[in-house]
């Protein structure tokens, strides 16, 4: 078989697999929801959800756990696309949960770690009992451990010493009150799989993940770009390079990184080439410590 039909088939493969994985979703909980932030990998997710119930509209709303400190492209992009959808967002605010004492801002400091607490109470707030995540086992080491329904206690905690197996494609969604059931569809997908299938599907993404003039200093090795959040400091030199972004997260820990591939085939070729995660090479919250993730994980982030 030609390497092309064998990557056709794979992607059918994984669709399948997470539109099965959402549709059991769909079957099992009462109030589910998805995290949608704009990025590749809720965008595709979305898409799937879509396919899994068309021609209907979605049958649960979208949330974004929003720090703030967006990038200008994604939050357009995000407006666009729930008006065109007629999807239903519910917004879970950083900023508003500083302001109410919620949660308490270092000066200088990133807001990521400071989502967990708006995304604890929206969920409590609209008794989710299920929440789509597009996280993937490829990104970072904690995120591999995770079962594709994962359990989160009363207080939206994930203990991974304590997960349920998963077998012949079988998913236990049985829960407590008060517990909810994290869900990634796109576990067995990596970031090449992604692009490829939003090459396939002609499923529109941000420009920002694509390459374009930036004005853009350097600091602990990652590429920031120049925002009203993002500053140079003394001795950072502020350059116009030509960069693009493969994951769109906070503007204060989100790097950049050097690019020419101006669409989607040069993504995918670029992707196919890199040797480090997209996670590992421009998230600065992870780089805190190894186990970065699965702390906050433990403690209820996505």
């Amino acid at each position: 078989m030609p390497v092309d039909s064998l990557e056709r088939a794979w992607l059918t493969d994984l669709e399948d697999e997470s539109i099965h994985i959402i549709r059991e979703v769909f079957g099992q909980f009462e109030r589910p929801v998805l995290l949608f932030s704009g990025g590749k990998d809720s965008i595709v997710m979305t898409h799937l959800a879509m396919k899994a119930f068309w021609p209907s509209r979605l049958p649960f709303p979208l949330m974004h756990v929003d720090t703030g400190h967006n990038f200008d492209e994604v939050i357009a992009y995000r407006d666009r696309m729930v008006a065109e959808t007629g999807a239903q967002l519910i917004v879970a605010s950083v900023q508003q949960a500083i302001d109410s004492g919620r949660v308490t801002e270092t000066p200088g400091g990133i807001r990521n770690p400071l989502q967990t607490v708006p995304l604890l109470d929206a969920i409590t707030a609209n008794k989710f009992d299920a929440v789509l995540g597009g996280a993937r086992r490829d990104e970072e080491k904690a995120r591999a451990k995770e079962r594709v329904f994962s359990v989160r206690d009363d207080f939206g905690q994930w203990d991974p010493r304590n997960q349920r197996p998963e077998l012949w494609d079988l998913y236990n969604g049985r829960h407590r009150a008060g517990e909810h059931v994290r869900v990634f569809p796109l576990s067995n997908w990596t970031e090449l799989d992604i692009w490829s299938y939003i090459q396939r599907e002609g499923i529109e993404v941000p420009g920002i993940y694509f390459a374009h003039e930036r004005q853009v200093f350097r600091r602990d090795g990652m590429l920031l770009a120049v925002t009203e959040f993002t500053q140079p400091a003394e001795g950072e030199i502020v350059r116009v390079e030509s960069v693009r972004y493969r994951t769109v997260g906070d503007a204060t820990c989100t790097g950049a990184v050097a690019s020419q591939a101006y669409d989607v085939a040069a993504v995918v070729a670029e992707t196919a080439a890199s040797t480090v995660s997209e996670r590992g090479a421009t998230r600065a919250d992870d780089r805190a410590s190894e186990a970065a993730m699965e702390d906050r994980k433990r403690q209820g982030y996505f």
